[in-house]
């Protein structure tokens, strides 16, 4: 069977200009042993470091009087592998995965480093900058935005800035006892996704996104 490279790059929505490195970051070891093909392991060691330096940027900008040791255990928690699980449901991409049995069967990290995998394909085909806004516009990695009321926090920055308000497009998928929102957020030329179990909750995280992402490019 052919590997769905278009249904990938549209969930991820980045376009692959080697689609050898999008295949590799979705292959697991067991599928790698195998076939006798190169696996995602030495991407998901790659990812990691540049999920870390994105991270570690963002809060060097916006924490300005942080202490390393904040940082550092800040970080953690936005990196963490949980995070990185969320993120990955968040894609729907984990069916993809070239893996020896199934999925459910799969034990340990290999939803997080899938996570890392991709990451690092993005940074290989694309350089940082593609890889920094796939990491800020999908990783569902809980930045710390510091913000209770993610929706009212945005319209007031957005206020500041003599600005209008943010607009919100939301889409529904799945099954009616298992719904899953995905939510669109646009100000001043720039848009977040975010995902969530409820409109609210989808709603929230994209705003939440979306004013990171514009205090980053505004910092």
């Amino acid at each position: 069977m052919s590997f769905p490279h278009a249904e990938i790059e549209a969930k991820l929505d980045y376009a692959f200009k080697d689609k050898r490195l999008l295949e590799e970051a979705f292959t697991h070891s067991t599928y790698a042993h195998r076939y006798r093909v190169k696996s995602n392991e030495r991407m998901e060691y790659l990812g990691d470091s540049v999920l870390q330096l994105v991270v570690t940027e963002w809060q060097y900008k916006r924490d300005k009087n942080a202490s390393e040791g904040t940082l550092t255990a800040k970080r953690q928690k936005l990196v963490c592998k949980d995070a990185l699980d969320s993120a990955i449901d968040g894609l729907g991409v984990w069916q993809y995965l070239r893996a020896v049995g199934t999925q459910h069967n799969l034990q340990g990290k290999a939803k997080s480093s899938l996570f890392e995998a991709i990451v690092a394909a993005i940074y290989l085909d694309g350089g940082y900058r593609a890889a920094k806004k796939f990491i800020l516009q999908y990783g569902n990695v809980h930045f710390d935005v510091r913000v209770d009321n993610p929706k009212g926090e945005l319209k007031e920055y957005l206020e500041s800035l003599g600005a209008g308000e943010p607009r919100y497009k939301v889409e529904k998928t799945g099954k009616d006892n298992a719904p899953l929102f995905h939510c669109v957020a646009s100000a001043l030329g720039q848009s977040a996704k975010g995902e969530g179990r409820t409109k609210k909750e989808a709603e929230a995280t994209a705003a939440a996104r979306l004013l990171w992402e514009l205090q980053g490019k505004n910092n």
